[in-house]
């Protein structure tokens, strides 16, 4: 049975925001909100939802981005800032005022984006594994993937004719894991996610939502110059054996968070691109530290 439960929020002219809140909301306690990375969904934090010590320092709230788990609105068209919006909203209807964020690859970004629409309510930042620009020439130069090497999905989830049997393919699912949780990534989670992807994916209306997110990765806007108006603590946690974006990037991006009044960065030894997910135990440690450090 799902644990995964939906809020109605009114962007985009309504939109059912798909969550999971392991336990009651207790407001006594900081909120931490979970931000899932690219085709996968609330159930990316499973660690997290079982450590007890991190759930007894923290609300968890993890939000599913518009085009994943089991969010779903009438438009089509939806980009990154449009989840954060979201995110914002889904925060007002479950009466929460304040909250951290953290996310990882595509969510790192959802972080940044929801500080920016909402400094009254974001008390702090914690960006896994992610980069701050759009995918560029820059990027590409300090070690980053080159996104334009993956577009096979997009072309497969690309057409005007309907596709009722259309399911997520095996190669596409092995590259995700493979490039997400690593070489060392055991065999029941690679059945779990293959199994997730093509479930919520199916049919012609999970390929128009995979088509819609893949488009928002490919263009979506770098946020260098609005990291001026970031105000709030940053830690960046980012694995060193991350084969996605580099910690050349990192290292130069979290320069730019000015105005923030703690902006770290720290390296995780073998970490993989999903570091919530290869490196849980030194990744919730730091959450508790930072969330404790700086809630008010």
């Amino acid at each position: 049975m799902s644990k995964v439960k939906t809020v109605h929020v009114p962007h985009l002219g309504g939109i059912d925001a798909g969550y999971q809140m392991p336990h009651p909301y207790d407001p006594s306690k900081p909120t931490l909100v979970l931000v899932n990375s690219f085709t996968t969904s609330s159930y990316f934090y499973s660690s997290q939802f079982a450590n007890k010590e991190l759930t007894d320092t923290v609300n968890l709230l993890a939000i599913e981005l518009l085009g994943h788990g089991a969010t779903r609105t009438k438009s089509e068209q939806f980009t990154y800032w449009d989840t954060a919006i979201m995110n914002i909203q889904v925060l007002d209807a479950l009466h929460i005022e304040k909250a951290f964020v953290l996310g990882t690859s595509q969510g790192g970004w959802i972080t940044a984006r929801m500080a920016l629409l909402a400094p009254e309510k974001i008390e702090g930042i914690i960006p896994l594994g992610t980069s701050m620009d759009s995918e560029s020439e820059r990027t590409r130069k300090l070690g980053c993937w080159d996104i334009r090497e993956g577009t096979a999905i997009l072309e497969a989830v690309t057409t005007t004719k309907s596709t009722p049997d259309f399911e997520p393919a095996d190669e596409y699912c092995n590259v995700l894991i493979q490039i997400g949780w690593g070489p060392q990534c055991d065999q029941g989670l690679k059945e779990f996610w293959t199994k997730t992807i093509k479930t919520n994916y199916q049919g012609d209306n999970g390929r128009k939502r995979l088509r819609m997110a893949a488009i928002s990765l490919k263009e979506r806007d770098g946020l260098h110059e609005r990291l001026f108006d970031i105000r709030c603590p940053v830690m960046w946690l980012h694995g060193n054996s991350d084969v996605v974006y580099s910690v050349a990037n990192a290292e130069e991006e979290i320069k730019l968070f000015v105005n923030s009044p703690d902006a770290q960065l720290r390296i995780v030894k073998d970490g993989q691109h999903f570091l919530s997910a290869s490196h849980p135990e030194e990744i919730d440690r730091a959450v508790i530290e930072f969330v404790t450090k700086y809630h008010k």
